[in-house]
């Protein structure tokens, strides 16, 4: 994530523990009020941005702060739900959109109607590298061994006891007939990992968009027809980055310039493979949802989204970001806000429901999506 100059090396450990691991997952399903969307389905895939539980339930840390703890949960849910957030999370805010109750983790499947609306595949701390790349050049802190190339054999063997897929067959068309592919911010892990070594960051950028290019072309070549990738968030403007970067490395916003600068040259890479991807399968719609430019939108206007804080984070304690990686939220020594609506950030590493629901929006109802969601939503509609 961040560049290695300015993390000093004693957070090495806890900057990418604090970074990477965000756990969130409802575990029940939201009920079904209005009519029936254009989807019937969702599955999403990603990293602990688009995480509903999968990591809470394979072996590995937590990683950040006492998700199990309150104030974690208390805005929506109003307890905590193993999502790093006092609330919802933009994957959520998608399927109640299309009318669909939250994803259920791939790895907590229940039988019956919990999986006829949708999977999560996404893993708090995956890479889109192999796992044993970082194994090989011996870096350590990749502890999560699910990769993306993990979360797509997970789908394939979801849609093969499904019925899908039948007799090895790589045409899975009937399974995307209705369904949503929502591909979370993935990558941002990969950089992070390999904080403090020599592997330099444009290695990272070759072979993560590879991986990633391979696992969209696999889903694309099995009949997947409406995409949408999101590409990385802001991460030079979240209080862990500030609290740990110099104060002469700050860009026009004031957030972490080296730390934006590697997230939008990872963004630009990836809207070119997009493009390219468009042209290889004429037949789909791929939607890039642009999270760097809806988070710098809100960065520059705070005030428009109801935003009065947008450095500090609503839950923790210490000077001047409310942020301290020895007392994060869920910790006795940490306070939350009286109205995390009016922050950015949650608990310095995660954003807050209402920061997530400004996004989604834009996302799913204004422009920073390209194609627009409303053309993916004409083009499935005009399908029937």
């Amino acid at each position: 994530m961040p560049s290695d100059h300015f993390v000093p090396s004693s957070y090495y450990h806890l900057f990418i523990f604090t970074t990477i691991f965000i756990l969130a997952s409802p575990s029940s399903a939201a009920t079904v009020t209005k009519p029936p969307g254009p989807f019937k389905k969702i599955y999403a895939f990603g990293d602990s941005f688009t995480d509903t539980g999968n990591t809470k339930s394979v072996t590995g840390p937590s990683g950040f702060g006492h998700v199990s703890n309150p104030p974690y949960g208390s805005t929506f849910f109003h307890h905590p739900t193993n999502r790093y957030s006092d609330g919802r999370l933009v994957i959520d805010f998608v399927a109640e959109t299309l009318s669909l109750p939250y994803l259920p983790p791939y790895r907590n499947l229940k039988q019956g109607n919990a999986t006829t609306f949708g999977v999560n595949f996404a893993v708090a701390g995956a890479t889109t590298i192999k796992h044993s790349f970082f194994v090989k050049n011996n870096l350590t802190l990749d502890i999560t061994p699910e990769s993306i190339e993990t979360q797509l054999l997970w789908f394939e063997r979801f849609l093969e006891t499904r019925g899908y897929c039948k007799n090895g067959t790589s045409d899975c068309k009937a399974a995307f007939e209705d369904a949503l592919v929502w591909v979370g911010e993935i990558g941002v892990n990969d950089y992070a990992y390999c904080v403090g070594s020599s592997i330099p960051d444009d290695t990272i950028l070759k072979l993560s968009i590879a991986s990633f290019t391979h696992f969209l072309q696999s889903l694309l070549k099995k009949g997947a027809k409406y995409v949408v990738v999101q590409g990385f968030p802001l991460t030079g403007c979240l209080p862990l980055a500030m609290y740990l970067a110099t104060e002469d490395d700050r860009d026009d916003l004031g957030c972490v310039k080296s730390v934006n600068n590697q997230s939008y040259t990872h963004n630009l890479v990836l809207q070119a493979k997009l493009q390219q991807l468009r042209r290889q399968f004429p037949h789909a719609v791929i939607t890039y949802a642009d999270y760097g430019n809806a988070y710098r939108t809100v960065m520059k206007n705070p005030s428009k989204y109801g935003f009065q804080e947008k450095f500090k984070a609503c839950c923790g304690a210490g000077e001047p970001y409310n942020f301290d990686v020895f007392s994060t939220c869920g910790t006795p020594s940490a306070t939350a806000c009286k109205n995390p609506a009016q922050y950015i950030n949650w608990d310095g590493v995660h954003l807050t429901e209402a920061m997530y629901k400004v996004v989604s929006n834009m996302f799913l109802n204004g422009t920073f999506s390209h194609p627009p969601f409303s053309y993916l939503l004409d083009r499935k509609h005009r399908a029937g």
